[in-house]
C-alpha cells in the first residue's frame, strides 16, 4: 500500500463529502432565506442555548469580524436578539428568539432527515468509528 497516494484518495474522499454536506446546508438554509452561516449561527442557537458571541464564531468556525456581521443580520431579521451580561460588560450573549424558533421548528427536522440520510448506509459501529477518526485526524492537524 502507498501510503501517500491512499491519504491523498482519503483527502478527495473526505473533500467530496464535505462538499455533499456544505450543499445540503446551503439548500436547507435558502429554503428559509438565510445563508450558510446565518444557517449555522441560528442552529447552534436553537440546539444549544444562549452563547456568548465571542464563543459564536469558535463554534461555527468563523472569524470574529463576521460573528458580529452574522449576528447584526440575524438580530435585523429578528431571529435573534442580544442580551449583555449583567456581570461582566464585555460579555454580551445572543439567544434565539420565538420568531427564529419558529423557523428553526420548520426547518430542522427535514434538515436532520438530510444529515442523517447522508450516513444511513453507515452501521451505528462505522458511525462510532468515522467520528473516532475524524477527531483523531483533526487534533493532529
Amino acid at each position: 500500500m502507498d501510503r501517500t497516494k491512499e491519504s491523498l484518495n482519503l483527502f478527495i474522499a473526505i473533500m467530496r463529502t464535505n462538499n455533499a454536506l456544505s450543499q445540503i446546508s446551503k439548500s436547507d438554509a435558502a429554503s428559509i432565506g438565510l445563508n450558510v452561516t446565518e444557517f449555522a449561527v441560528l442552529e447552534l442557537l436553537y440546539n444549544r442555548g444562549e452563547q456568548p458571541i465571542q464563543r459564536i464564531g469558535e463554534r461555527i468556525l468563523i472569524a470574529s469580524s463576521s460573528t458580529t456581521y452574522v449576528v447584526d443580520k440575524l438580530c435585523d431579521k429578528g431571529l435573534i436578539e442580544r442580551r449583555p451580561d449583567t456581570k461582566d460588560r464585555r460579555v454580551t450573549y445572543a439567544s434565539i428568539t420565538e420568531a427564529g424558533k419558529e423557523v428553526m421548528d420548520g426547518v430542522f427536522p427535514k434538515h436532520s432527515e438530510h444529515i442523517s440520510n447522508m450516513f444511513a448506509t453507515l452501521s451505528e459501529d462505522e458511525l462510532a468509528q468515522l467520528k473516532a477518526t475524524l477527531a483523531k485526524i483533526s487534533r493532529h492537524g
